[in-house]
């Protein structure tokens, strides 16, 4: 099908992109497990997974819309069905962050963890009723969500780990002076 053949490039360098930085997000999560932290679970369900969910959505779109297609219209239901499971997973996500003890979410947060790929998911449905009737709208539509996913999940996953480098990391040194200190003091 000659407009799905146009964007073989573009869903090449997307999912490549998205395969790359799940792996690297796995990367830092294990450099991140090294600190502990009761609550961390919680956290990670509401803040990090996300990231490797839409990396993931990412990089199954891009691998689906490179296959030899026949018809948009079959596509056109599969990308539906992921913009659906991915609308009932943002409101997982948004019960997750309201939940989470260890960090209280700002604007920015419920807007990259919650309005952004809820507002993509739901262009992912839009766009599955649009792909019989305007198919290049529908896949101009694709795109964009596409993109839109794999640029919330950098941002996500930077966050991430700005916190725990920044905010996270500081809390560690200090207590970890506190006790070198109250040990001195019992030494000494």
């Amino acid at each position: 099908m000659i407009e799905l053949t146009e964007w073989n490039s573009f869903y090449v360098i997307a999912g490549s992109s998205a395969g790359a930085l799940i792996g690297l997000q796995f990367v830092v999560l294990t450099l991140i497990a090294e600190r502990p932290s009761g609550r961390i679970a919680e956290a990670s369900a509401a803040f990090a997974t996300p990231s490797v969910v839409h990396f993931g959505v990412v990089l199954l779109l891009s691998a689906v819309l490179s296959a030899p297609w026949h018809s948009i219209r079959i596509v056109g239901l599969f990308w539906g069905l992921v913009g659906a499971i991915g609308t009932v997973y943002s409101v997982i996500v948004c019960r997750r962050m309201n939940r989470q003890t260890a960090y209280r979410p700002v604007f920015e947060d419920w807007w990259f963890y919650l309005v952004l790929p809820l507002a993509g998911y739901v262009v992912l449905v839009i766009s599955a009723f649009l792909s019989g009737s305007h198919p290049r709208r529908a896949l101009f539509l694709v795109a964009a969500v596409t993109l839109l996913l794999l640029f919330v999940g950098i941002h996500n996953a930077w966050d991430a780990v700005t916190y725990h480098v920044f905010t996270k990391g500081r809390q560690s040194l200090s207590e970890e002076k506190r006790k070198a200190k109250a040990d001195s003091q019992e030494t000494g």
